[in-house]
């Protein structure tokens, strides 16, 4: 009983020592880290207080909290204190991967439940990364650019995430469309990936109905086709008709998928960090990133009502457009986060629609030119267009061949500055010319300031080099380049802009499956002149629309344009009275003036730290020509400086690491 005892005290002193260590290291800890560092030195400092002096007392008899005051107790807890911040600091020394603040999630839950979640998902990682190892990924990654050996690393990984299922699947499948990154023997590894998902049990789709529906299900369908039309990891799409005769695709949302979010999610974003720290190629892919990007995106691709509001909004944004496509109507009123009902649309993918294409007639490059003005539209014009306009999700209509576009469970927006440099952009490719190209990159690019214009505007010179004199420019090979530029000068797409400039690629790759000869930069060009020129005839066509936005403008101007006068008579007076001065310095800038305050900041506790170091010292060289009570006052005082020391020291070099990190 008395040893129990005392074991609980031994646990209430590790936990404030978990709680106090944790305030004292600051902000964005690890929690395994800190919990290991914690357990190390309690264990530690325990055994050597035990062996030191208390096996010498009847310690079991004097439990420890009635002789707290004793400076052997003190020293005993301080020096736990200070050796789990140590151990932090040595495991932040040695973790490669970066600082990863402690998942919000997993913040809002207790303490057993934290544990009970990493324990499951270090599980799930640990067989993941044995897959992978007995895969060969780790040998074969080593030498992943040399040619004989890419074929061999493709395997692996494909085998890889075919072996680890689920969200491992779908994410290869996504990077098989990347082919702005992988070289041809990836993608062509990639794209060998199936998901191959059973169908949900007809109780089971009637099931999630009658929880999902707002009414039962007799009430809303004539009829309901439970064999579905088509069947994904996500969820699967049934064919049926409402009581008002229109014939309408359900799509359901899987009851287990979003646990499976929960788990698999996390363990993808740890195996490509994994991945990204044993190779240095797959650091430069980015590869971390893909991962975070495809978790980001997937999270909110299992809320079917995003869809369905992408859907709406694309719809209304193309409603007044001169290029005629068909978006599927949404019944809204039968739709939420786990099931949408939409208009059947009767077509065919434009993969094997060559039927469809004679039966009408259809003139191919121009069917894919509709296509392509549609999405110049939806980017550079309305700002939301569909990031996924793979062949499967582009149809031609059975009824009047017009095409048809699929599935906005994946859309981008870009706002107007970005708008602007992807007109830019374009424009720059078309007519050849670097400073053009180089305008557009910096409204496409975090951080634009940190480029060097000279050296960038070289770097691309090279670029349109490459692509002269050819009959098509090679839109896989352009993006893939202006990527690897973009990231040598230690910059990085927005990640709409990203998303964009994917989806182009991933267009022309449909596009040319429309029509082979189709060259979507020269479309591109064709679609700005015609742009410019409705842009400029615009306020002749519609003269009473031009007429009240003018009396818009003036009158949100007017107000300004009053006080113009006062304002211009004010500055000459300040001029002449000398009192106007230019002045610039580096707080004028906010990201300037965070890092000189951080940096004030960290000195001025580096001075505190060495400060009680140096009083310490002095008091501990006083003591000795002192032999009275005042030596033990002095003593102490000089420990608990260099206690407090130390503790300044080693959060500074904590900090001091995650900057370098970062």
């Amino acid at each position: 009983m008395i040893f129990l005892k005392f074991l609980i005290q031994i646990i209430v002193v590790s936990g404030l020592i978990y709680f106090v260590s944790g305030r004292l290291i600051g902000s964005n800890i690890n929690f395994r880290r800190r919990v290991l560092s914690v357990v190390i030195s309690v264990t530690l400092t325990s055994f050597v207080y035990w062996y030191t002096y208390l096996r010498h007392t009847d310690f079991l008899y004097e439990p420890m909290m009635q002789t707290v005051t004793e400076v052997s107790t003190l020293i005993w807890i301080g020096s736990m204190l200070l050796i789990s911040m140590l151990l932090y600091l040595v495991f932040e020394l040695f973790d490669s991967s970066g600082i990863r603040a402690t998942d919000h999630r997993n913040g809002q839950k207790n303490l057993f439940m934290r544990l009970r979640s990493y324990w499951r998902q270090q599980k799930r990682l640990r067989h993941v990364l044995r897959i992978a190892v007995t895969n060969g990924v780790v040998q074969t990654i080593k030498y992943a650019r040399q040619r004989e050996n890419e074929k061999e690393l493709a395997i692996a990984l494909r085998v890889t995430l075919e072996q680890c299922g689920g969200i491992f699947i779908k994410f290869g499948q996504v990077l098989s469309t990347r082919k702005e990154l992988f070289s041809p023997i990836f993608i062509a590894e990639l794209e060998r990936l199936q998901d191959s998902v059973k169908p949900l049990p007809s109780e089971q789709v009637t099931q999630i109905l009658e929880v999902s529906l707002p009414k039962p299900m007799n009430e809303i369908f004539a009829n309901f086709q439970m064999e579905p039309i088509a069947a994904a990891s996500i969820g699967q799409v049934h064919k049926a008709r409402l009581k008002n005769f229109d014939e309408v695709v359900v799509k359901l949302l899987r009851p287990e998928v979003k646990g499976i979010m929960r788990d698999d999610l996390d363990i993808l974003e740890e195996f490509a960090n994994w991945l990204s720290n044993k190779s240095t190629w797959a650091e430069s892919l980015g590869f971390r990133e893909l991962a975070k990007g495809f978790a980001d995106g997937l999270r909110e691709e299992i809320h079917l009502d995003i869809e369905a509001r992408n859907t709406l909004q694309v719809t209304k944004a193309l409603a007044k457009s001169d290029y005629k496509v068909r978006i599927p109507k949404i019944y809204t009123e039968y739709c939420n986060e786990n099931i949408i009902v939409m208009e059947y649309a009767r077509g065919k993918s434009v993969a094997n629609a060559a039927a469809e294409f004679n039966r009408f007639e259809c003139d191919r490059k121009q069917f894919a030119r509709t296509v392509l003005y549609s999405f110049f539209e939806q980017m550079l014009l309305s700002g939301i267009f569909h990031a996924d306009p793979h062949p499967g999700n582009i149809h031609i209509d059975e009824t009047d061949g017009t095409p048809i576009l699929l599935d906005f469970g994946a859309v981008g927006r870009l706002g107007a500055t970005q708008q602007e440099g992807l007109k830019l952009f374009l424009m720059g490719i078309q007519l050849n010319d670097a400073s053009v190209l180089y305008d557009g990159l910096t409204l496409l690019v975090e951080n634009s300031g940190h480029a060097d214009r000279a050296k960038m505007e070289q770097a691309i010179d090279q670029i349109l080099l490459k692509i002269s004199y050819v009959d098509r420019i090679p839109t896989e090979e352009l993006i893939h380049a202006l990527f690897t530029v973009v990231r040598d000068f230690g910059l990085a797409f927005y990640p709409a802009v990203g998303l964009a400039l994917r989806s182009l690629v991933t267009l022309d790759g449909t596009l040319r499956v429309i029509d082979p000869s189709f060259d979507i930069f020269t479309e591109a060009r064709d679609f700005s002149s015609a742009y410019m020129r409705a842009s400029f005839l615009k306020p002749f066509k519609e003269p009473t629309a031009t007429k009240e936005r003018l009396q818009e403008e003036l009158s949100m101007l007017l107000p300004t344009l009053r006080k113009m006068p006062r304002r211009v008579d004010q500055l000459i007076q300040r001029v002449e009275s000398g009192k106007i001065i230019l002045h610039h310095d580096v707080f004028s800038d906010e990201d300037n003036a965070r890092f000189i305050t951080n940096l004030f900041s960290r000195f001025v506790l580096l001075l505190v730290g060495i400060t009680f170091g140096i009083i310490s010292v002095a008091l501990l060289a006083i003591s000795q020509f002192i032999h009275d009570t005042y030596a033990i006052y002095l003593n102490t005082a000089a420990y608990l400086g260099l206690f407090l020391c130390a503790i300044l020291l080693v959060r500074l070099s904590i900090q001091a690491l995650r900057s370098m990190k970062q």
